[in-house]
């Protein structure tokens, strides 16, 4: 199997991984699959998690969502943000999950709650993510 590179760019870091088999990202309409010699497009990302395969071992990312543009030898990601399964902090997560679901408890503007339901989302994806 062939493989490529990927490269992750956020506002404060940015990864890179070469011999990529494999990649599933959270697709706005769905979670979509990525191989060598896919088809070059861009796609809009949501809230999820990206799983990367290399012939070694796979990595899963938490993000909040962003740009993927698909090249002939190379997968750039453009990302709101990004974590490794085994970077995110679960107590953090864990409080920003209970904040937000306080907070949607007390809330009556229908804007407030379109942001809260976002952090909810936000903070189930990482606690889901952490456990890969």
């Amino acid at each position: 199997m062939e493989a490529f590179s990927v490269e992750i760019v956020t506002p404060i870091k940015i990864l890179n991984q070469e011999s990529v088999k494999y990649i599933r990202c959270p697709g706005i309409d769905g979670s979509f699959g990525i191989m060598k010699k896919h088809r070059e497009g861009v796609f809009a990302l949501d809230i999820g998690e990206i799983k990367i395969e290399t012939n070694s071992e796979t990595e899963w990312y938490s993000t909040s969502g962003g740009f993927v543009e698909i090249g002939s030898d190379k997968v750039e990601l453009l990302l709101e943000s990004v974590e490794r399964s085994n970077e995110i902090d679960v107590k953090r997560a864990t409080e920003a999950l209970e904040r937000a679901k306080d907070r949607k408890k007390n809330s009556t503007d229908q804007i407030d709650n379109i942001r809260l339901e976002a952090s909810l989302s936000r903070a189930l994806n990482r606690l889901k993510v952490s456990k890969k």
